[in-house]
């Protein structure tokens, strides 16, 4: 599974790359599916304190999911996101099953 990470107005540490990598190795438990995962993290130019946002592309076969999403940390956002994906790729699941 290839993991790219793509951070934009800042660098982003390993630590946190690491929590993601691993939030995203057990949604490729919920679906089997999953080619690879682009990750977006951008530092939003706005006055909010929610100015964190986490984009992440899970690529299969198909049709891609995708979810964004902003909080005040990127580890709140990663969370959020993943939580959105996971309901997506239940969906395709069902959905490639017949359900």
């Amino acid at each position: 599974m290839n993991i790219s990470f793509n951070s934009v107005h800042f660098k982003a540490d390993q630590k946190l790359e690491k929590f993601i990598s691993e939030k995203l190795e057990k949604l490729a438990k919920v679906f089997d599916g999953i080619i690879g995962f682009d990750i977006t993290l951008k530092l939003e130019n706005t006055d909010k304190p929610e100015n964190k946002s986490v984009e992440i592309r899970a690529k299969i076969r198909g049709n891609d999911a995708i979810a964004r999403k902003m909080a005040k940390t990127f580890e709140e956002a990663a969370d959020e996101v993943v939580d959105a994906l996971k309901k997506q790729l239940i969906k395709v699941k069902d959905k490639v099953r017949g359900n």
